[in-house]
């Protein structure tokens, strides 16, 4: 009850909330995402995830429920759809929306750690190249190949200037696909990248607050929820952005730092709370799971939108 070529995060999370003085003032800024007349993904959305390392049952049973949750439902509201309607309203070239779609089609494991515990952006690249290779998950160019590692994994840049990326790569067919990253920031930095459910390592000190699923867990559904934003309104980088486009503010890095209204640097925003758990979020999901989303450029207002 409640009260290849890459575009990363372009700053942690924490940090680039240090730039927004507050989200009422964000129209201030002059943010505005350009579109460069490039394709977004208008077509169902279909999720392949590629789990490298160990994670235990609750671990991917969030995840999983996180993605369920994009299906309209009963749920009380506010819910994960809703949140993704404020994506839809991103079009492309011939008014055609980011699609309403988003589930897992497939998914793989390796836990068998076969590229070793501490990889390399090109690794993640290759483990979607060989998934598809072997015949682990279709080859589907309409598809986003989610590679999800554990907390004993370190990548490059995870952690020191990403708490995630997406990026495109290149299938032996010659058809290329788009792929994301996200790693569980619970041990390796989440101060970092599972604010605001751990102290800020950086910045304006705030509130810990308590995480419905976990600081591991809900920490990779914030940073899934961001890239995933990017990943389809960006995903060849001739999309919806400001800045570099190699290291673009997107629709939701846009926002860093802002999941409620009153956000200011250190301080989240207003949250519902589970008077049982007493736990913080923005957003019901399937299960009767509770998330924290962030908010999002809202092309129509010019402002970030949270989810409400």
């Amino acid at each position: 009850m409640a009260k290849s070529t890459t575009i990363m995060l372009p700053t942690l999370l924490i940090l680039a909330s240090l730039a927004l003085p507050s989200s009422s003032s964000l129209a201030a800024l002059s943010t505005t995402l350009h579109y460069h007349n490039g394709s977004l993904l208008s077509s169902p959305i279909n999720i392949y995830t590629i789990w490298y390392g160990s994670f235990t049952a609750a671990h991917r049973a969030a995840i999983s429920d996180f993605f369920a949750s994009f299906r309209s439902s009963p749920s009380p509201q506010p819910t994960v759809s809703k949140w993704w309607s404020t994506v839809q309203q991103y079009k492309d070239y011939t008014g055609k929306p980011v699609s309403a779609t988003v589930e897992v089609a497939a998914q793989t494991s390796d836990q068998a750690y076969s590229l070793g515990r501490s990889l390399t952006r090109s690794n993640i690249a290759n483990l979607v190249r060989s998934s598809v290779a072997k015949g682990l998950l279709p080859l589907d160019a309409a598809g986003v190949y989610m590679v999800l590692t554990s907390s004993d994994v370190t990548v490059g840049q995870f952690c020191t200037s990403s708490c995630g990326f997406h990026s495109t790569v290149l299938m032996p067919a010659g058809k290329r696909v788009v792929m994301v990253h996200v790693g569980d920031p619970g041990t390796q930095c989440p101060g970092l990248c599972a604010w605001p459910y751990a102290a800020p390592e950086y910045g304006p000190p705030g509130p810990t607050l308590v995480a419905p699923n976990g600081v591991g867990v809900d920490g990779t559904v914030i940073n899934i929820a961001t890239v995933i934003a990017g990943a389809v309104t960006n995903p060849f980088r001739d999309g919806y952005y400001q800045g570099d486009r190699l290291a673009p503010l997107e629709v939701a890095t846009a926002c860093a730092g802002i999941f409620g209204e009153g956000a200011y640097p250190g301080n989240p925003g207003n949250l519902l709370i589970d008077e049982k758990s007493e736990a913080s979020f923005n957003a019901f999901g399937a299960g009767g799971r509770r998330f924290l989303l962030p908010a999002i450029w809202e092309p129509i207002s010019g402002k970030c939108k949270v989810v409400a």
